[in-house]
């Protein structure tokens, strides 16, 4: 488990009042105040609200990336792969909603990282589109569009988030037991 230190509050703290209000609206007194600190405190621990929102951003895209090319490369099925795609997004959204909040909204704020988290990006989707077109090749999955496949499944993923925090009595269990044979089924062969 990580150590709990000042600057994970205030990067934890942000992460919320990013989700809340949206990355623009919030100051860095704002933090200050939601942290019980006065704002000049904050700069002894982060250099910017932009460091934070990279930090938070760059966390979670480096996260899913790494765990993305790990899942291409093993030699498991198709449906498999998939499966294990979905149930990161449910781990990382479970363990962080907020922070998967800030990812999602939030990224086009980042300045001088975000040629870094475009290709980031770019390279997650296009692993996503290589297992869907090989299940495809392969006869593991039905012939349809990949990119209509990754849409949907990229778009209730990444907002799962939303409806996540709001539903009470939906565990991380269930919701990884129900949620892949629920994505998967409409593409099964």
């Amino acid at each position: 488990m990580l150590k709990t230190t000042r600057k994970n509050e205030i990067i934890s703290k942000a992460a919320k009042l990013f989700k809340k209000r949206g990355y623009s609206a919030v100051t860095m007194r704002d933090l200050a105040d939601a942290l019980n600190i006065k704002a000049a405190s904050l700069y002894n621990h982060i250099n910017s609200k932009q460091e934070i929102l990279a930090t938070i951003i760059i966390g979670m895209a480096e996260a899913f990336t790494n765990e993305m090319e790990q899942i291409k490369n093993q030699p498991i099925s198709t449906q498999e792969k998939l499966k294990k795609i979905i149930e990161l997004h449910i781990d990382l959204t479970v363990k962080s909603p907020d922070a998967m909040a800030c990812l999602n909204n939030d990224w086009m704020h980042l300045e001088e990282k975000l040629s870094y988290f475009v290709k980031m990006r770019a390279d997650y989707e296009e692993n996503f589109r290589i297992i869907l077109k090989e299940g495809i090749a392969q006869g593991e999955i039905a012939d349809r569009d990949p990119e209509i496949m990754l849409f949907s499944m990229l778009s209730t993923l990444r907002t799962l988030y939303i409806w996540y925090t709001k539903k009470d009595g939906v565990d991380a269990k269930t919701l990884k037991e129900q949620m892949p044979a629920t994505l998967l089924n409409g593409i099964r062969n």
